[in-house]
């Protein structure tokens, strides 16, 4: 068996087995770019290895190095799986996980190396779908996060503009109490953020408004 498979466009997996072995499978995993503005390294991080080791390190080996043009290679062998049924499924669900973290893994690097984001004044956008983004905006004294909200009913959009309104105004009463003044600010708007001015209008286009979290 050698099959490609891609998901939403952007992950892309690599699943190899042979019927000498067929307990045994290969499947390699790779990421596109959260950003078009910041590149990604080969490899993932050792504390992300670290993790997906300790999520099923009697069924996985790390298969080091990766395959070509991939983050991760791993090689599962199937007669270790558990013949219980409970812990069979939370098994698979650590698996399906492995996509969220290669992802999340990417944002965590991104924000940590400093050089990676010198000489980028405009907002950065984080496509971890290909109808799902939120922009990161860098500046000297603080880092805010705006998501743009998109609702599929209206009756979805009345709801949840109500509730934002209620949740934010609770959460800025908070910020004015001594153990809360630390915490990230979060507003909502139901037009764009001036921090977005001069993004593309496509990118501006919600029903649900925009909510922003940042450190002041």
């Amino acid at each position: 068996m050698d099959h490609h498979l891609y998901e939403y466009g952007a992950v892309k997996y690599h699943i190899q087995a042979s019927g000498l072995n067929p307990k045994i499978m290969q499947l390699s995993i790779s990421a596109a770019p959260l950003s078009p503005f910041v590149g990604i390294a080969k490899g993932l991080s050792t504390n992300v290895i670290r993790d997906i080791r300790e999520l099923c390190a009697d069924l996985v080996e790390i298969v080091e190095p990766t395959e070509e043009g991939y983050q991760l290679t791993l090689r599962f062998d199937f007669s270790r799986f558990p013949a219980n049924k409970e812990e069979s499924m939370k098994l698979i669900k650590s698996i399906s996980s492995l996509r969220t973290t290669i992802l999340a893994s990417q944002l965590r690097d991104m924000l940590r190396n400093e050089k990676n984001l010198k000489g980028i004044s405009r907002p950065i956008k984080i496509a971890y779908h290909p109808r799902e983004y939120f922009f990161i905006v860098r500046q000297a004294q603080k880092t805010t996060v705006i998501f743009p909200m998109h609702f599929k009913d209206d009756l979805d959009v009345v709801i949840a503009t109500a509730l934002f309104q209620l949740i934010l105004q609770a959460v800025m009463d908070m910020r004015c109490t001594t153990n809360w003044k630390k915490a990230p600010f979060c507003t909502w708007s139901p037009i764009p953020p001036r921090e977005l001015r001069g993004e593309h209008i496509k990118d501006l286009t919600t029903n649900g408004g925009f909510v922003s979290f940042g450190t002041a």
